[in-house]
């Protein structure tokens, strides 16, 4: 990064926003792209740290009206002259050539012949001036932005860790699951007809048939991911569909209003939750595979 001049960098496609943004808009395009390559998130890639530098030094600039004034200015006039360059023909450029020379020449005696302190200033000098105030000053604002997408960051965190440690201290024993069915002379369930369903998310640690009345069970799973994958996917057979609801759900699942919540509404432990339901329709197909050959080699 070091070798690069901020000159030389359209921070405005940079950030993805027009040249006439305003500040809101500036603040929140830098907080998009920042927070996607900040260091703590891609720590063992450099490239994101050189674009998390860039981002920041173009929201130091683009948010301090004297350093985006001496950035415009710079901009506009190589816009200018790329589009005077496109017009132009070889030989206009010869010309052109010939007359900034000339005048580059007349421009270097003129220097020589007046005080230095009389010398106006190149806008890359004035830009590199701006740049070095505000190194010096300090960013308020980009330093608020970024001590927010620290908190951001760590409350994200927080979040997982809280919920690794949920998953961890799950205990079976106090968070069973009812079974309901409507049971008929056709329509009911055996233990292992149950068993078939619920295998497929994980171990069964028991499994309780009412003895008083046909259509309940209770059900005791081993992990809270298959608790959360039987109450959010299971419905049984079609014919005689089964409903799931917790006889006693963990705190976190009980809304103000008293209903119950079927899985987290993490993005991370819905990958989770896919992920799971796919082992278990794949451990599910092998299974049927399995007994398939082992009827057809009888």
């Amino acid at each position: 990064m070091a070798s690069k001049k901020f000159s030389d960098i359209n921070l405005y496609e940079l950030l993805g926003i027009d040249i006439d943004a305003e500040q809101n808009e500036i603040r929140k395009a830098y907080r998009k792209r920042a927070l996607d390559c900040h260091p703590d998130k891609n720590p063992d890639n450099p490239q994101a740290a050189e674009r998390f530098h860039e981002l920041s030094k173009a929201l130091e600039i683009l948010t301090d009206e004297s350093a985006r004034s001496a950035y415009d200015k710079i901009l506009k006039a190589k816009k200018a002259a790329e589009l005077r360059n496109r017009q132009r023909d070889s030989k206009r450029q010869k010309l052109k050539e010939e007359l900034e020379e000339r005048e580059r020449s007349a421009y270097h005696k003129l220097e020589r012949s007046q005080p230095y302190s009389t010398v106006t200033k190149s806008d890359e000098e004035l830009l590199q001036e701006q740049i070095d105030r505000l190194r010096k000053e300090g960013s308020q604002l980009l330093e608020e932005e970024q001590r927010a997408m620290r908190e951001q960051l760590k409350r994200s965190h927080d979040e997982k860790l809280k919920l690794q440690q949920q998953r961890t201290q799950f205990d079976s024993a106090q968070h069973r699951i009812k079974i309901k069915w409507k049971a008929g002379p056709d329509q009911d369930y055996t233990e292992e007809q149950l068993l078939k369903y619920l295998k497929k998310y994980g171990d069964v640690v028991a499994l309780v048939m009412n003895k008083k009345g046909r259509g309940r069970a209770m059900v005791e799973l081993a992990s809270r991911e298959a608790c959360d994958m039987v109450l959010a996917y299971e419905k049984g057979d079609a014919a005689k569909p089964l409903s799931f609801e917790w006889l006693t759900p963990p705190a976190s699942e009980v809304k103000p209003n008293g209903s119950v919540c079927g899985s987290s509404s993490s993005r991370d432990y819905e990958d989770l939750v896919m992920r799971k339901m796919r082992q278990a329709e794949e451990r599910k197909r092998i299974i049927e595979q399995m007994m398939k050959d082992e009827e057809s080699a009888k």
